[in-house]
């Protein structure tokens, strides 16, 4: 740890108070993750319902995390499609493992059964990947007209051509199922919360790590190495981007994180895209200067403004709002602003960054997705504030709807921008 104080108390409350030294150990009830499993598997087969599908074939490991909280090497099962699950909808539960990997699965309570998968892919299959896909479709198929009946509708989120023609030749329908695990997980429920809130804490505490340390002569990678190390000693999986900049770095925004080292004064910006404990995401930004210093004039303008936005397009939100209401609402973003804006005012988040994705208003327009704000969905307000001249900052907040309006999950201290 440094020895440099903290200049913000409000942010050293987020470190560890038994001590910086040791991890955060989670004190939700085991109940409170038995009733969301339960929660999130009926949420998918409602959705199934709705749509008429025989069963539902999950290849991403976030859905599949998702429907039986069954997690194995997600980043590496993200690009090489090796286990998948089977939800029918009048059977079975099936979840098909790759060799050796069977006990990762036992036990998990919405899994009906255990199966070893079919590797068709080429990186494992080769030459013989045409049979190896035949076998896996005849053995999906046989599954689904044993427990469908008529039906051979299957919905699938993550499916190569290979496997799509090969579905098709046993007499199968398919239909993207991304439609079926977006709808469900939009809504959370209160265990879906609870689970949240601790990502969020492992979260901040790992922001007040990259508060710490940000003294003169740190490195943009340095810094974001914090936030991965309290992630995953308390418990969480992996961050989706490496997205922390500092001083010119900034702008224009989506520069990953470099060996640059930050200057004293220069504003130092970030967007955690953080999955946690339990699966889920924190997707928080913050910005402010490197050293502690106050803010000048023109980083003093930049993030009130940043703030004003996020201020203005929260206090709009409230179930039953529209996209469009909300569009025509929202906040108006400067002209001097306009070049160096975020693409969205708002996106929905749980196990990953999800639906729905709201744009900026000079982005939104007749293609721009329709829908309705729910009770019991959180979605992210952002913000990106600069000129082609200055820095940049980036703000985000993590808000859930409620019955009776909205609450704020994160709570890490905005900056005071005159110092």
């Amino acid at each position: 740890m440094s020895s440099t104080p903290f200049k913000d108390d409000r942010k050293r409350a987020y470190l560890n108070a038994d001590g910086a030294d040791k991890p955060l150990i989670s004190p939700v009830p085991g109940d409170v993750l038995d009733r969301a499993r339960a929660y999130r598997l009926s949420r998918l087969r409602r959705e199934m319902a709705k749509h008429d599908v025989a069963a539902l074939l999950l290849y991403d490991p976030v859905n599949i995390r998702y429907a039986f909280d069954c997690s194995n090497m997600p980043v590496w099962t993200a690009h090489n499609p090796i286990r998948h699950a089977l939800i029918l909808a009048d059977g079975p539960a099936i979840m098909f493992e790759f060799a050796g990997c069977f006990h990762l699965s036992e036990g998990l309570p919405g899994i009906d059964e255990i199966r070893p998968s079919t590797a068709w892919f080429f990186m494992f299959s080769g030459d013989k990947a045409e049979g190896e896909t035949a076998k896996w479709a005849a053995e999906i198929a046989d599954l689904v007209r044993l427990h469908g009946g008529n039906n051979r509708r299957i919905a699938g989120d993550r499916l190569d051509p290979p496997g799509h023609t090969a579905l098709l030749a046993q007499g199968c329908q398919i239909s993207d199922g991304t439609e079926i695990t977006e709808a469900a997980r939009s809504i959370k429920s209160p265990d879906e919360i609870e689970l949240m809130r601790w990502t969020l804490r492992v979260c901040e505490a790992g922001m007040a790590r990259i508060y710490e340390h940000s003294i003169p002569g740190v490195t943009e990678r340095e810094l974001w190495a914090h936030l991965h190390f309290e992630n995953a000693r308390s418990g969480g999986e992996w961050l989706e981007t490496k997205l922390l900049t500092c001083g010119p770095n900034t702008n224009p925004w989506y520069s990953e994180c470099s060996d640059r080292p930050c200057k004293e004064g220069e504003m130092i910006a970030f967007d955690t895209d953080m999955i946690g404990p339990y699966g889920y995401c924190a997707d928080l930004s913050r910005s402010w200067t490197c050293g502690y210093t106050a803010m000048t004039p023109a980083q003093a303008d930049i993030y009130r403004t940043a703030r004003d936005q996020i201020e203005h397009n929260t206090g709009l939100l409230w179930p039953g709002l529209s996209f469009e209401e909300f569009n025509a609402k929202s906040w108006r973003i400067p002209d001097r602003f306009i070049d160096r804006r975020y693409s969205l005012a708002i996106h929905g988040v749980g196990m990953a960054d999800e639906w729905p994705c709201v744009s900026l208003h000079p982005d939104f327009n007749e293609r721009s997705a329709s829908g309705n704000f729910e009770a019991g969905m959180v979605v992210c307000v952002e913000s990106l504030i600069g000129t082609e001249s200055t820095e940049c900052v980036k703000l985000e907040t993590q808000v859930l709807i409620t019955d009776s309006g909205i609450e704020r999950l994160d709570t890490f201290p905005w900056e005071r921008p005159l110092g």
